[in-house]
């Protein structure tokens, strides 16, 4: 699930359109996560893919893609208001369709990919994210792990709060921030020389980001303005998360144009101590 941008209001509105599975590659990408390498926590199904699929090719191989909210809703739940936007009848089909375009578009991606039994947030779950904090205490060492900035969206924030602790107890991971797209990428000039200091200056957009320097010390470790042919790659993938497009457009406008927010992403090292000003 994906909340409006805060402030603002979400736009979504019930739609009654099917929606059809992906048949193909029918192939699983589960992986346990056993040896190091790139661990992407992403707190919905189609976060990594908006945020990094440019930037994943220069990660640390292998690049597995763990998603939080991944488990199916209580039985008989009632389907959410972003669910039923998305053309979705019931919570459970929503589940289904969506486990399968993320096994499509990990594919696609050529990452593994790891999933959590935390239910989407309309359909209650632990706050706390027991199972989130469970599974970093078994990620192998010298992997990196990015996590998302948290950018104007509750459930990412949440996210990034639990990883972090749980990164704090150990040393031999090495944590990365990604900025959430496209929430982050709505700044004015983003992608630009001067990304981090008009992300930190600005009221609308930087809260999560200041947020984060108040304790880290950030640095840029990645970054891309993707060209033609790597924006075409990372389009095949964000399209693998279908039946989400419609109503991030109402939220996000034009999110998918060729200059829109999606083509710029960015990762940051963190050190301990606040960034200097």
């Amino acid at each position: 699930m994906h909340q409006s941008p805060e402030p603002a209001a979400s736009t979504a509105s019930t739609a009654s359109t099917e929606t059809t599975e992906p048949t193909e590659p029918t192939a699983s990408t589960e992986s346990a996560g056993s040896a190091p390498g790139t661990l992407v926590v992403s707190p919905h199904f189609d976060d990594a893919a908006l945020s990094l699929a440019g930037l994943l090719v220069r990660l640390p191989a292998p690049v597995t893609v763990l998603t939080v909210h991944a488990g199916p809703p209580p039985p008989g739940a009632t389907v959410s208001w972003w669910d039923a936007s998305c053309g979705f009848t019931s919570a459970a089909e929503a589940h289904r369709v969506r486990d399968a375009e993320d096994v499509w578009a990990c594919s696609l991606l050529g990452v593994a990919r790891r999933t959590l039994g935390h239910a989407d947030g309309p359909y209650g779950g632990d706050p706390g994210l027991p199972e989130l904090t469970e599974a970093l205490g078994t990620v192998a060492p010298g992997t990196a792990v990015l996590l998302p900035l948290g950018t104007n969206q509750p459930d990412h924030r949440t996210v990034r709060e639990v990883t972090l602790r749980a990164l704090a107890d150990r040393a031999d991971l090495t944590p990365f921030v990604y900025a959430d797209l496209p929430y982050t990428g709505h700044l004015p000039g983003w992608g630009g020389e001067r990304t981090d200091d008009a992300l930190a200056a600005s009221e609308t957009w930087g809260t999560a980001f200041r947020e984060l320097r108040g304790r880290y010390r950030t640095t840029v470790a990645h970054a891309a303005r993707l060209d033609p042919d790597a924006w075409a790659r990372k389009r095949a993938a964000v399209l693998g998360h279908g039946s989400q497009l419609a109503p991030l457009a109402l939220d996000h406008g034009a999110f998918l144009a060729a200059d829109g927010p999606l083509t710029a992403e960015r990762i940051w090292s963190l050190a301990p101590g606040p960034h200097p000003r």
